[in-house]
């Protein structure tokens, strides 16, 4: 008998939108927060697949990305004007980030070794570019031609020690902090051919990545 009850208050749980599960299980409600979580598990380990953590490997970014997950089930609130799917991204994401800053400062490693393909702008000088500057770049000024949208810029993370070769790591990093083609070539000891080559390749490597990250979340 209390099986069937179990099994019956399991299944009206699953029933109910992420707003009530959220506030169920912020009053202590721990069904309510494992169907919560159960739902968005696939989703946060998705998240996490675009990161590398320095000294760690993908069950601790994963691990990183359910205390996202968790904090999101903890603090949202239906006046934010969001959805929780949206508000559980922010958190994963600020998770995840934070933890892989904490690590690279343990280990006296530059920051570079991540980055937001939406910008690395460490500051407010004007000659910095983002990502999706080269992604978006005069290339091609035909829209069909504009490898990235701006939406689908913003929602993307990659590993820079996965994703991209060392030139093409040192390429990115010195477009990034506003350097020509000329003055890339100059710093590496590379010709403005190699170093256009480079930035074409980054350019395909993130749409590829972007485009199986696009269909991981639709799974999700």
């Amino acid at each position: 008998m209390s099986s069937s009850l179990s099994v019956a208050a399991n299944r009206a749980l699953i029933e109910l939108d992420d707003p009530e599960l959220a506030a169920r299980s912020q009053q202590g409600d721990r069904r309510a927060l494992e169907t919560l979580i159960n739902r968005y598990r696939r989703f946060a380990r998705a998240k996490g697949r675009g990161y590398f953590l320095v000294g760690g490997d993908a069950d601790d970014v994963e691990q990183e990305a359910l205390i996202g997950l968790y904090k999101a089930a903890r603090d949202f609130r239906p006046e934010y004007q969001a959805s929780f799917r949206a508000f559980a991204e922010l958190c994963i994401t600020r998770q995840i980030i934070t933890a892989i800053k904490t690590a690279t400062r343990q280990k006296h490693q530059p920051l570079n070794q991540y980055v937001s393909i939406s910008g690395v702008r460490g500051s407010d000088d004007p000659g910095e570019r983002s990502v999706e500057d080269l992604l978006t770049q005069h290339h091609g000024s035909d829209p069909a031609e504009q490898v990235l949208s701006g939406e689908r810029v913003a929602t993307l993370r990659v590993s820079m020690a996965e994703l991209l070769s060392g030139l093409e790591v040192d390429v990115l990093r010195l477009y990034v902090e506003g350097k020509s083609y000329q003055e890339i070539g100059d710093h590496l000891g590379r010709h403005v051919k190699s170093i256009d080559n480079a930035l074409q390749r980054i350019k395909r490597k993130l749409d590829t990545r972007l485009q199986a990250e696009a269909a991981e979340f639709a799974l999700a």
